[in-house]
């Protein structure tokens, strides 16, 4: 007969095991489970301790090792002696002024005075035609080089021409304005223009604003869109816009000048 269990003492696997087979492997791997989860939680301590230590094993063992040692290599550069002071080459003399002109021989000329002879002093007297033909007549007689030219010195006149500015400006002191000022022109725009049937149909309302140059002759030209509406608004705004008649110009400094002009076209169903 089997020995009776001491449950007290006896260990959960032999009270599991008490009546059956024990010598097969499932009760002898239960038995030393202990013992190999011990040994398992050891070797990786062992393992995790030895792989933080590895760098400093590694440094302990290979010691001082020059080969890993960073080099620093500096370039030296041999710079040129500078120039000697003492060999300055001298500074260049200052130019010289222009020599004076030649004096150039005159003659005074005395107009011709009805006189008493007592009362006609030497240096009065008028010289004669070949006493004239080398000299320069002039208010004293000087005597000079008679070989010499005279040359004399002349001045083109100086033509000041008006300038003509084709500067586009956009602020001026007298504006470009439509004949009849501003109620004419937006009666002249609420008259011609016909609502496209796009924007129509699609309810499209808002302001069309053109931006364009009125030139020194009251002339409109370069007309483009600043903010566009749609439904075919732009093209009827910019289709108006050229029908209009010359506008009187505007005026910077008291002269017609090119002004862009900044113009809303107002779009709404009646």
């Amino acid at each position: 007969m089997e020995k009776q269990l001491n449950y007290s003492t006896a260990s959960l696997d032999d009270i599991v095991f008490e009546y059956r087979n024990k010598s097969y492997g499932a009760f002898f791997l239960r038995k030393i489970y202990n013992k190999h989860v011990t040994i398992a939680t050891i070797v990786a301590i062992a393992l995790f301790i030895l792989f933080l230590s590895a760098p400093l094993i590694a440094k302990l063992i290979g010691g001082d090792d020059d080969s890993n040692k960073v080099v620093k290599i500096e370039k030296v550069v041999e710079l040129a002696e500078p120039p000697s002071l003492e060999n300055k080459p001298p500074p260049p003399p200052p130019d010289l002024p222009p020599p004076p002109p030649p004096v150039v021989s005159t003659v005074k000329f005395t107009p011709p005075v009805i006189k008493k002879d007592e009362e006609v002093r030497e240096e009065e007297e008028i010289p004669d035609q070949k006493e004239l033909e080398d000299v320069v007549i002039a208010t004293e007689t000087v005597v000079g080089n008679t070989n010499q030219e005279v040359l004399t010195e002349v001045e083109a006149p100086s033509e000041v021409g008006e300038v003509v500015s084709e500067e586009i400006f956009t602020f001026v002191e007298q504006n470009p304005t439509f004949p009849g000022g501003l109620d004419a022109m937006y009666k002249y725009l609420g008259k011609n223009i016909k609502y496209p049937a796009v924007a129509s149909r699609n309810g499209l309302e808002g302001n069309v604003i053109l931006q364009f140059v009125v030139n020194k002759e009251g002339a409109i030209s370069d007309i483009t869109v600043v903010k566009s509406l749609g439904g075919g608004t732009d093209e009827e705004a910019i289709r108006v816009i050229k029908t209009m008649p010359n506008w009187t110009p505007g005026k910077q400094n008291g002269r017609p000048v090119n002004v862009r002009y900044t113009l809303p076209v107002r779009f709404k169903l009646q």
